[in-house]
């Protein structure tokens, strides 16, 4: 049997227990596949991530991301999350800024205060979603097509169609259904007025990963930040709500420095342990 550093973490709020958790195993290079994916699935978070050596030249760690039911090559909450966890445990970047390698590439991470940032990644897949898939959302959460102001495809990893509606209130109102989304990965988003809690409210469906509604979505706002700032549609700084429906208080600050966006937020560690594995 092997003991192994564990951390558990609350991701995106300063309010304890009111983020998003998120699970990490230290030093995991030696476990199997089906050990982190059984792992991952015992644990019924969202994400649970796996620190292991970088293998990329400038990288200072490699992280591993799993929902219960397989793995991501991106996640916004589980990189700002494993690096505090990296943090916690001894790790010290190379440079000023944390270089994180996942199955998408190399993604920088900057300290800001005493929240983390990490820049947005590049689309995967981005332009407008074609009218069927539109009217398919809008039904999945209970719309017409007529109530999404805008509709495109966001996916810099798990894949997102982000819907743009005309306000916050119509955001919180939403009822989706998790049968008629189906495998769709689903963000919206929708502005609260001048002097509301945030300037924009966010929720994130993802029924196909087990997930009815995500509590705070780094990477879907990051895909929001890249599109709206781009477009127009949003100020080069914002601070967006999310998990206001289902108790949490999530706050995700995103930013444009005119060459990144930078999603960050707090990352706090709530749990500091050890968890054991048989060998494969």
């Amino acid at each position: 049997m092997r003991r192994m550093r564990f951390s558990q973490l609350d991701v995106f709020s300063s309010e304890s227990f009111r983020g998003n958790p998120l699970a990490v195993v230290h030093d995991a290079d030696d476990l199997t596949d089906d050990q982190l994916a059984r792992f991952a699935t015992w644990t019924n978070l969202s994400e649970t991530t796996f620190l292991l050596a970088p293998r990329t030249p400038g990288a200072d760690y490699r992280v591993r991301i799993f929902t219960v039911t397989g793995e991501l090559p991106f996640a916004g909450h589980p990189t700002l999350g494993s690096c505090r966890a990296w943090l916690e445990a001894g790790g010290r970047p190379a440079g000023d800024e944390i270089v994180q390698e996942c199955g998408s590439g190399l993604v920088r991470v900057r300290r800001a205060g005493d929240q983390l940032a990490f820049a947005a990644p590049p689309f995967l897949r981005f332009g407008p979603a074609d009218p069927d898939v539109v009217a398919r959302a809008a039904r999945a959460v209970g719309l017409s097509p007529d109530d999404v102001v805008a509709a495109q495809w966001i996916d810099n990893g798990p894949g997102w169609l982000g819907l743009l509606l005309r306000d916050a209130d119509t955001v919180l109102g939403l009822r989706p259904d998790p049968v008629a989304m189906g495998s769709l990965d689903l963000g919206v988003i929708g502005p609260h007025p001048v002097g509301g809690p945030a300037d924009f409210e966010v929720r994130a469906f993802v029924p196909g990963a087990g997930v009815s509604e995500d509590p705070v979505t780094g990477s879907l706002n990051a895909g929001f930040g890249r599109w709206l700032i781009d477009a127009g549609l949003a100020p080069a700084s914002y601070v967006a709500a999310q998990g206001t429906v289902i108790g949490r208080v999530g706050r995700v600050h995103v930013e444009s420095d005119g060459t990144d966006v930078w999603v960050g937020g707090h990352a706090t560690l709530r749990i500091a342990g050890t968890v054991d594995f048989r060998p494969a």
